[in-house]
């Protein structure tokens, strides 16, 4: 990999996630290894490499879900708190998809969807309702909206944590491996969404297994193996040519089937 260029966003975009020489053990397990990475905004960055990786330790460490032994992460210019007031402000700017849905079983789709901006940000509840709507409607799910959790499937689910996340009007939005559980006939209702947004210029950083997604929506392909990143590409580069033996082998063993 060209070092000059090392983990620098594609293009001219203007760097909004900086990560440098972040580090994080767990126990004696070195997780992170002098992480260097920068997304710029408006970039679709999507992290792949084997399970153990430390993919998701990197997604969560961005809004401090996980903790970091040293180096810096910074989001528009402003470092990421450990903990504090601060914190809260700046993970409203970070919107976080998650494996599980996360979303609140006791509260409708609406109401799942409303809460935030009204509890962090101060927004009136016809407001935070009306915004709320738009997005239902946006990841096609506005008619499921005064319904409860369990009463959705799990890809409708999915759609819904993606317009709540998007109601708090994040800078950044965040997937850690947003459809590994789902039933395989769900996954692309929610990757249908997650591609429109890309299209649409959000700022996003997914971990996933899903190739076909990598290939049609990333700008860049970050590849990930034993706590480092090995090589990162333009996604037909990164398919077609991976340059380190370890992103071959894994390459190898997905695509054959």
């Amino acid at each position: 990999m060209d070092k000059a260029n090392d983990a620098m966003p594609q293009g001219d975009h203007k760097p909004l996630v900086v990560l440098k020489d972040v580090n994080k053990h767990f126990g004696e397990l070195h997780v992170l290894q002098n992480i260097n990475l920068t997304v710029g905004e408006g970039e679709v960055v999507v992290v792949i490499g084997p399970s153990g990786s430390g993919k998701s330790t990197l997604c969560r460490a961005i809004n401090r879900l996980e903790t970091i032994d040293d180096g810096s992460i910074t989001l528009d210019g402003v470092e990421v708190p450990a903990e504090g007031k601060q914190l809260a402000q700046l993970r409203a700017d970070v919107g976080m998809v998650f494996q599980s849905f996360n979303l609140f079983a006791h509260k409708t789709i609406l109401e799942n969807v409303t809460l935030g901006p009204m509890k962090v940000k101060g927004v009136k509840k016809a407001e935070a309702k009306e915004r709320a709507m738009k997005l239902l409607e946006r990841v096609g799910i506005a008619a499921q909206a005064d319904k409860f959790p369990a009463q959705l499937s799990g890809g409708q689910q999915q759609r819904v944590a993606i317009a709540r996340s998007l109601a708090m009007q994040p800078k950044v939005m965040l997937f850690d491996e947003p459809t590994s559980a789902l039933d395989p006939e769900m996954i692309n209702e929610v990757l249908d969404v997650m591609t429109d947004l890309a299209h649409e210029g959000m700022t996003m950083i997914v971990v996933t297994h899903e190739m076909g997604f990598a290939r049609k929506a990333a700008n860049r392909v970050v590849f990930m193996a034993d706590g480092q990143i090995l090589e990162e590409a333009e996604p037909e580069q990164f398919f077609t040519n991976p340059q380190s033996e370890r992103a071959k082998d894994f390459l190898s063993k997905i695509l054959t089937h």
